[in-house]
């Protein structure tokens, strides 16, 4: 074969195979929620919540019992997930004015080289604009600023209280200008707004696979009934958390927080069971949303080449161990809940296996096939997934600022409050509601001390300043 032949076949044969690698490579739907407790959905046992999308996922995907966000704030844990990083590595931890190392490769990079459209619908909350930051379209944008509220004015939501959370957000179009329309701050209908541009999205027909990532900004208060729901969910209808108290009985480091001033101390009773009413009015209607996507999916022929992601944020303790907010260090909002269903996926499983959410940039690079950047901290889990490996992970840790340090190993939690140099020990599968802190146990002595050594080195190796000394 003369030499310009040979080289014009063999360039024909990798535009070939290239388009064949792109035909066979699934899409990924990627939603992500704001301050979504684990134990809030249908399937996974919670009786008194109503989530008929998110429980098909669960029967037709994997439902893991042990994902962790690791940092239960929102800025920085969606920084993990940009950048497949912890904070220490990432630049943002949660002190306020960071910005993700631009070092770093961020993850719809990663997929817009490997061939995808990466598009960005709902709430952004990082630094820069989605376009900026690797996205190449966005719809339903919600991001701070472009509101008329003063910064003096107090505006009240629901039984009168101030709204603290979104003041002067807005929808903002693809220059960035608002559009007042669609309202200030949250509104009832705000995610269904979001929902709205990410079904648009889907009803794209596009030749190269799609990544869209979705962020609603529900559960997240200021907490509103969606219309219609103001009667399916009621105080009389909730259940109050086992490990309710009306006061947490020192302060973690967040007692001033803005989300602690959300009920006045003591919490009581009444109070709390009307905010998880509403909490499961929203996490509800945004099961409706993810309906929307699944059916525009099943519509067009496209649910069976794609790989639905549903988790959040964080979680929230919404008066568990006396507090309203996310930044500790328990169960209710070091864990989230995480369903992944779709090509590459074994179903119907419940995985105990550690996870984080900067896992998930990893992961799904390996499921489409694309080379996962050397910058990236987060371990690929698709062998778990296609049932080839058992965990990745030996152990889970967690941190909020200066003031909290957590590590899990098998059923052993251990929180340490450097501030305080106090420290909690629970054994979750006696005390999964951790109640009983057995810290000052003497029996529990050995492990305490094991399990303190192991922390310091992982956040020493993190180069963290609270073990750098």
């Amino acid at each position: 074969m003369p030499m310009l032949c040979r080289k014009l076949f063999l360039l024909g044969a990798f535009w070939f195979a290239a388009d064949f690698l792109a035909a066979a490579q699934p899409n990924f739907l990627v939603i992500v929620t704001d301050d979504q407790r684990p134990d809030t959905i249908g399937a996974l046992g919670n009786p008194r919540i109503e989530t008929p999308n998110l429980d098909w996922l669960v029967k037709h995907g994997q439902s893991w019992s042990n994902f962790v966000c690791s940092n239960p704030l929102c800025v920085p844990s969606r920084a993990e997930i940009l950048t497949g990083c912890t904070g220490f590595r990432n630049g943002v931890v949660g002190l306020g004015g960071e910005r993700m190392n631009p070092k770093l490769t961020l993850w719809p990079a990663a997929m817009t080289t490997g061939g995808y459209h990466a598009w960005y619908c709902g709430k952004w909350m990082n630094d820069g604009q989605p376009t900026t930051r690797g996205y190449q379209e966005t719809q339903a944008l919600f991001s701070a600023g472009g509101g008329t509220w003063k910064k003096e004015q107090v505006v009240r939501g629901r039984k009168g209280r101030p709204i603290t959370g979104y003041r002067n957000w807005t929808f903002k179009d693809a220059q960035g200008k608002a559009d007042l329309t669609k309202g200030i701050g949250l509104t009832p209908l705000t995610d269904r707004q979001i929902g709205d541009g990410a079904v648009a999205f889907l009803k794209r027909k596009t030749e190269r696979p799609f990544f869209l990532h979705v962020n609603f900004t529900g559960p997240h208060d200021p907490l509103i009934y969606p219309p219609g729901y103001e009667q399916k969910y009621t105080a009389t209808k909730m259940k109050l958390p086992e490990n309710f108290l009306p006061r947490h009985p020192f302060d973690h480091g967040n007692l001033t927080g803005r989300d602690e001033k959300l009920l006045p101390w003591p919490r009581t009773r009444e109070a709390v069971l009307e905010e998880l009413a509403v909490y499961y009015a929203v996490v509800d209607h945004i099961d409706r949303q993810v309906g929307r996507m699944l059916d525009q999916l099943r519509a067009d022929g496209r649910l069976a080449n794609t790989v639905v992601i549903f988790t959040s944020d964080h979680g929230l303790a919404l008066g568990s161990h006396g507090l309203m907010g996310k930044q500790n260090m328990y169960d209710h909002s070091i864990r989230v809940p995480f369903i992944i269903a779709g090509p590459g996926v074994v179903p119907g499983r419940r995985v105990p296996a550690f996870g984080y959410l900067r896992d998930l940039y990893p992961t799904v690079c390996e499921m489409a096939g694309i080379a996962i950047p050397k910058t990236v901290q987060g371990r690929s889990l698709a062998n778990i997934l296609k049932g080839q490996q058992h965990n990745v992970h030996p152990f889970a840790v967690g941190y909020f600022r200066n003031v909290q340090r957590m590590i899990w190993m098998e059923e052993w939690k251990l929180i340490y409050y450097p501030k305080l140099d106090r420290t909690q020990l629970f054994n979750l599968a006696d005390d999964p509601a951790e109640l009983n802190d057995l810290a000052e146990s003497p029996v529990r002595k050995a492990r305490l001390d094991r399990m303190r050594h192991s922390l310091k080195q992982w956040f020493h190796d993190q180069g963290d300043p609270q073990f750098l000394q």
